[in-house]
């Protein structure tokens, strides 16, 4: 029996809390002006991860404005967490709506390019836990990128990859507007999950997520 329909899913967000006042105010900010912020029950599955696994360092692919980075920060006081923004329009909002986080820096620049540097950097550390929430369509190159600077041991969570599922049935895109995307994305899937280096689940959370925990 499938279970993951409207209502099922209407229940489950009827059970989000917000870390904290702030974070709910930014939330509200981020859906009212459509910004592609983590959805909630992605949310509280990152949430619950952090719990388990207490990353001491973060990497975000995408920070838009500066949402689940706050989030990571809130429920990660002990992390550092970098995120990487390619937008200058959402980097210069994120700065703004990080400026109270000591422990996270935000960094603007082509993510796949910065993640190449650090492993390239014998004096970057590597990460405990690698966020990619970013354009669907280089998900292979952030991937690739991130297996550089992931801990052995550590976990690469990436989002939306069902894409409201298109990714699974090309029927949902009816304008084919996605096709490349949807193209993309089905090789990417494809790919994590018979990677040897990784160990890979698919979850129907939020919009599709991926979790790899890395050999």
């Amino acid at each position: 029996m499938n279970i993951v329909n409207d209502k099922v899913t209407d229940y489950i967000y009827g059970l989000y809390r917000p870390l904290s006042d702030e974070l709910a105010d930014l939330r509200a900010e981020g859906e009212r002006r459509y910004v592609p912020i983590i959805l909630r029950d992605s949310e509280r599955l990152l949430i619950s991860l952090i719990e388990m696994n207490r990353p001491e360092r973060i990497l975000e692919i995408g920070t838009a404005i500066g949402y689940s980075a706050a989030v990571f920060a809130t429920a990660a006081r002990q992390a550092k967490v970098v995120t990487i923004e390619i937008d200058p329009l959402y980097a210069a909002d994120a700065r703004a709506n990080l400026a109270g986080f000591d422990n996270v820096t935000l960094i603007e620049g082509d993510a796949a390019r910065v993640m190449r540097d650090m492993a390239n950097d014998e004096e970057s550390e590597k990460f405990d836990l690698i966020f990619i929430d970013a354009a669907k369509s280089h998900y292979m190159e952030f991937w690739k990128a991130a297996l550089g600077v992931v801990k052995k041991g550590g976990v690469i969570v990436c989002d939306n990859i069902l894409m409201q599922a298109k990714t699974v049935d090309s029927s949902y895109d009816e304008r084919g507007r996605f096709e490349t995307n949807i193209k993309y994305m089905r090789e990417f899937i494809e790919h994590i999950s018979d990677c040897e280096e990784a160990t890979t689940s698919i979850l129907p959370v939020g919009d599709g997520m991926s979790i790899s925990v890395i050999k």
